[in-house]
């Protein structure tokens, strides 16, 4: 069976899907692999690396991908890149799959039997196999050193013949895998953490890394995880409340790391434009949900912008391609971990079992068919109102006696004066 590795081409996109550790691996277990020429470079991944795997090295994505049985990629194809599959190939990827629902129509349409790896069921024998998790967690480290990047005072105390550096004061809203990163790494360069999350249950995990919890409302918060563990979308008066905990506790802090996301939703929004105001000039906030509409008020996709009051607002895309080489390798560890239960081991053949729960969990795409029940099939076009053409002309006789007698329709018609009284008794 073959496997094709293309080059990404989407936009801020540096990661590739397999390393040539990974790819190693993947003809050990009896895959062939091909390669597209230059595809790990953004990752500093040689082409001399992967054919040393074992993988042999395409010159352009058509030659890597036109016979291959599975494509891995880090994005979802593009409607250029779906050309290039043959019908009825399997693609491994992340494809956002609950909030594009043009791309996966497409990628239907095309015949490919699609596993959208965003939507790994959180279960334990599946963490390996988590990119949300993997690419998360790389997310959550990269934002805090962004932060001392950008940020004009050190993260931790220091005591000098000078005199004394304050530590940072760091506060990370949303406790997930990012989140819970965020607050370590901050932790170990010295900086004071406090962290908030809708979820009860991340309050110990804060404590355990030596930060502080910031709690809104225990009593609403007892609801708001799903049993997959992901965060509830949260009725309108947590996050007014929310907002006025949040607003006290802003003001005193130099850095805001947000990371807030529910799956296919737009982010919440958690930093208002009055909190950003409320916050001292060489502040810095990073929101790492900015693809997803942004945690932050007044964030933007790909830009740092300094407000009036002289803060921060990094809306890096893609954080964890700015950690490519990492990214990728534990990426295609992922995917790696996913195919392995499924190979063979004497024939050394993929034979997928369709009933497992990791399978059903992610297929998106099979048969030409959407066939994921989360996964909403893309609304058609609204049909333009068609002209409608005029009614045929009676013949001039039929016209004429079709119509009322002259009398009779003078007839019909009220007095001009009974005409003004009943007009004045509507108004």
């Amino acid at each position: 069976m073959k496997i094709a590795i293309p080059k990404e081409r989407r936009k801020d996109e540096q990661r590739v899907a397999a390393s040539p550790e990974t790819v190693g691996k993947l003809i050990g277990l009896g895959f062939s692999v091909s390669v597209e020429k230059g595809a790990g470079a953004g990752a500093s991944f040689t082409d001399a690396a992967y054919k040393e795997a074992g993988a042999t090295v395409a010159a352009n994505a058509q030659a890597a991908m036109k016979t291959a049985d599975l494509v891995l990629k880090v994005q979802a194809p593009d409607a250029s890149e779906l050309k290039n599959f043959k019908k009825g190939a399997m693609l491994m990827a992340s494809m956002g799959a609950l909030s594009d629902a043009k791309g996966i129509a497409a990628i239907a349409k095309a015949g490919i039997t699609g596993f959208a790896m965003e939507l790994m069921p959180r279960i334990t024998r599946a963490q390996s196999m988590d990119i949300l998790s993997s690419q998360s967690n790389l997310a959550g480290y990269k934002a805090v050193l962004d932060a001392a990047g950008e940020f004009g005072r050190a993260f931790p105390m220091m005591m000098t013949a000078a005199g004394t550096v304050a530590p940072a004061r760091a506060f990370i809203m949303g406790v997930g895998v990012a989140g819970l990163q965020a607050i370590a790494t901050a932790k170990r360069l010295g900086a004071i953490v406090t962290a908030t999350d809708v979820r009860p249950a991340t309050k110990e995990q804060v404590e355990s890394l030596g930060g502080k919890f910031l709690e809104v409302d225990p009593e609403m918060e007892k609801d708001a995880q799903t049993e997959g563990g992901y965060a509830k979308k949260m009725p309108a008066e947590y996050f007014e409340k929310q907002k006025q905990v949040v607003s006290e506790h802003i003001k005193k802090q130099d850095i805001v790391i947000t990371t807030a996301l529910i799956p296919g939703r737009q982010a919440p929004v958690l930093v208002t434009k009055e909190m950003v105001e409320s916050m001292q000039p060489g502040s810095v906030i990073i929101d790492l949900a900015v693809e997803a509409g942004g945690n932050v008020v007044g964030a933007k996709l790909g830009q740092v912008v300094t407000t009036a009051n002289g803060v921060k607002i990094v809306g890096h895309a893609n954080v964890p391609g700015r950690l490519a080489e990492d990214a990728s390798m534990l990426f295609g560890r992922n995917l790696l971990n996913f195919l392995t239960p499924f190979v063979d081991k004497e024939t050394k053949k993929l034979e997928i079992d369709w009933e497992d729960e990791v399978v059903t969990g992610t297929l998106v795409t099979r048969g030409g068919k959407i066939v994921h029940e989360r996964v909403q099939p893309a609304k058609p076009a609204a049909n333009k109102p068609t002209a409608t053409k005029p009614a045929a002309k009676k013949p001039a006789a039929k016209q004429s006696a079709a119509k009322k007698p002259a009398a009779k329709q003078s007839a019909a018609k009220k007095p001009a004066a009974k005409q003004s009284a009943a007009m004045k008794k509507g108004s």
